[in-house]
């Protein structure tokens, strides 16, 4: 069992930078493919980043190619998700999300395992 950890998601202002952070517990980050998809309010939950187990390969949605970056730090046991020049349609719930089933990041939410509760970034203009 794998229970995930997120922090990190508050008020911005557009422009503004923004570090998420997602720590599983029952598993090292470098075991698991890792994910962050986002559900804004009365939309559906989206893709945006994953990485993968070995060699950390990295894919993301189109809308926050080059300005976000997902990572993570085998030391601290800790992925995380780097946002920066934050637009107001950032706003949503982030969700970390982990996959025993693939090696690589995917864009199907079918194919993570497990999910964490979700933490809010808002970005006001």
């Amino acid at each position: 069992q794998v229970q995930l950890v997120e922090s990190g998601g508050r008020l911005v202002q557009a422009g503004d930078s923004l570090r998420l952070s997602c720590t599983p517990s029952g598993r090292t980050v470098s075991s698991i493919v890792m994910a962050w998809f986002r559900q804004a309010p009365g939309k559906e939950r989206n893709f945006v980043a994953a990485i993968s187990r070995a060699g950390g390969m990295t894919d993301y949605a189109d809308s926050v190619k080059g300005r976000f970056t997902i990572s993570r730090d085998n030391a601290k046991n800790t992925m995380s998700l780097q946002m920066n020049s934050l637009k107001p349609e950032d706003t949503a719930v982030y969700y970390c999300a982990a996959s025993t089933k693939v090696l690589v990041g995917s864009k199907w939410e079918t194919e993570y395992d497990y999910w964490g509760q979700g933490t809010q970034v808002t970005v006001f203009s």
